[in-house]
This record gives structure tokens, sequence and C-alpha cells, in this order.
């Protein structure tokens, strides 16, 4: 099991009180398997997102990601964690202008200390797999929204990690290049074996996920999707 949220609450301070944003919320998701989380705006999507990623530590619960608990680990071995075994897509791709698409990836690489060889190989071979071999040597002005999107999942992807969280990506595309950034993200989660969370507030993309997580107040409700 390569995502584990057992029993996780987490409260924001507010006036003389505090508001619960996650209550006692419980999610497995295996590796190559992709879960969609959806829910109104409040409804603890982010939160539970952050958690996951171990940005924020719960009021209680535990969080495991790909097999280590994170409940003992300090902020550098979070940190050490995080890049290793954790990709995350942000809702805007927030790629640097002077790099190429390439390099983008190799700066994630770089930071890991792999040569910087290894990181183009890594790097082109990503690249590949989202459909931008021809793209590799060109910088964000360049390429497309949708293409900038698949630059951000690659980047993710660079240090192989177990776990996949994925944050509304497709929020700035039309239907068409929503689908395919989707249909992207659900064929990497079985090729390259990863346990994916996909937070959508996009119903038509349901039909892809193993999983429907729906949040309510906090609450997580976990369903099959009908094929």
């Amino acid at each position: 099991m390569s995502l584990h949220l057992t029993g996780i609450t987490l409260t924001y301070p507010d006036g003389d009180g505090r508001l619960t944003a996650l209550d006692r919320v419980t999610l497995e998701v295996p590796r190559g398997s992709l879960t969609a989380v959806v829910g109104p705006s409040g409804s603890g999507k982010s939160s539970l997102l952050a958690v996951a990623a171990t940005l924020i530590t719960p009021d209680a619960g535990s969080v495991a990601v790909d097999g280590a608990d994170t409940g003992g680990m300090s902020r550098g071995e979070l940190a050490d964690l995080r890049r290793r075994r954790i990709g995350i897509v942000f809702q805007q791709p927030n790629l640097l202008p002077s790099l190429t698409a390439a390099e983008q990836l190799q700066a994630m690489a770089h930071i890991d200390g792999r040569s910087p060889r290894a990181a183009r190989e890594r790097a082109l071979d990503l690249l590949g797999a989202v459909g931008l071999a021809d793209r590799a040597d060109r910088r964000p002005h360049q390429l497309s929204g949708g293409q900038r999107q698949r630059v951000n999942i690659a980047r993710a992807l660079m240090n192989d990690p177990g776990v996949l969280l994925v944050d509304e990506p497709t929020s700035a595309l039309d239907h068409e290049r929503g689908a395919a950034v989707v249909g992207l993200i659900t064929r990497l989660t079985r090729e390259r074996d990863t346990a994916t969370v996909l937070v959508t507030h996009d119903h038509a993309h349901l039909a892809a996920a193993d999983r429907v997580a729906e949040m309510r107040d906090g609450h997580l409700s976990v369903s099959v999707p009908a094929r």
C-alpha cells in the first residue's frame, strides 16, 4: 500500500475556537491505482492533499507513504521523503521561463544529486512518455497550456515517486485538453506503478478513476465508479 491515511483529523484556528477541516479521514491508495477526490469548495480537498504530501501535520492520525510512517520524522526527513517518494502536480505548472522543457526536469534531478548525463536521459524518457519528445528544447512560452501541464506531470515523475498527488490539473484547460491530461495521468499511473490521488472539480473525469473519494464538511466517503 503506497499511501495510507488513517484517522486523520486536522483543525485550523477560527476566532475563539477551531474549524475542523478533516474529521477522522481514512484513505488507502494502492500502487498502480488512481483515486479521484471530489467535493464542493471548502470541503477539505486541499487539506487532504496537503496532509498526504506531508506539507501539513494533522492534529491526529497517521500518514504512511510508500511504506514509511511519517509520524516521527523530522523536517529534514520529511523534505527528503517528498523529494524521493512523492510527486506533486500543482494547478499551475509554474515552469521557469528561462529553462527548456528538459531542463525543467533536469533541475529536479540535480537537487537529488544525479549526474547530468543520467538526468538528461531520464528527462528525455519522461518527455517522450508524455508525448513531448519533440518539445524537449522548447521554453514555456513556446508551449501550449496543455503541453506545459504535461511538462509539469513529467517533472513530478522525475525522481520515480511511489505516490503522485495531482491538484486540479485541468482547471485552466478546455474540456478536450483536460480529458487528454487526465488520460495521460491515468496511463502513467499504470505504467509507472504510482499511487495517484487526483483532486478534480470535473465529474466527467471520474470514469477514469479506480475509486472516487467524496469530501463533504471534512468527512470522506469512498466508492467505486460504475464501468
